[in-house]
C-alpha cells in the first residue's frame, strides 16, 4: 500500500508526537499496527482526521457507537492546526479516557474542539467508543 506520508507538508506527524510520521501514527495508518493504549489510538485518529482517512476511523470506532459512514469527502476541508493531549486515564485494564484540545481552521474561521473521550479494549485492540464535548 502506498504511504500517506506523502500527502503530509512535513515529515512530523500531525498528531504532536515530535516523531516523524513513519515512526508515530504511520504505522498504525499505513501498516496496520494495532495502538499500545488509548491515548496512542487518539493520537492516530487525530491524525486520520488530518490525511482524511474514514477508512481508518470507522475501523478503529467501537462497533456499538460506529456510524455507517462519515462523509469526510463531502465536507468541507478542515485545516487540522494542532493537537493537545490534555490527560489519558486508565480506570480499567480495557477501559480508558483521553481529553484533548484539538485545533482547525475552516472556511478561514479557526476553532477548537474540546473532548473528553471514552476508549474500550477488546480482543487486545483499543477503539474510540465515544466522547463528551466540553464549551469552554
Amino acid at each position: 500500500m502506498k504511504t500517506k506520508a506523502a500527502n503530509l507538508k512535513t515529515p512530523h506527524c500531525p498528531c504532536g508526537s515530535g516523531k516523524q510520521y513513519t515512526g508515530c501514527c504511520g504505522h498504525h495508518l499505513d501498516q496496520g499496527e494495532s495502538a499500545a493504549t488509548a491515548e496512542h489510538l487518539m493520537r492516530s485518529r487525530y491524525t486520520a482526521y488530518t490525511l482524511n482517512r474514514e477508512d481508518y476511523l470507522l475501523a478503529t470506532w467501537h462497533h456499538s457507537k460506529r456510524p455507517a459512514a462519515l462523509g469526510l469527502a463531502n465536507q468541507p476541508r478542515n485545516q487540522w492546526l494542532g493537537l493537545t493531549v490534555k490527560r489519558h486515564e486508565q480506570s480499567a485494564p480495557d477501559h480508558a479516557i483521553v481529553e484533548f484540545i484539538a485545533r482547525y481552521r475552516i472556511n478561514g474561521r479557526a476553532d477548537r474542539l474540546h473532548e473528553i473521550s471514552r476508549f474500550v479494549r477488546e480482543g487486545g485492540l483499543w477503539f474510540y467508543v465515544d466522547g463528551d464535548i466540553l464549551q469552554d
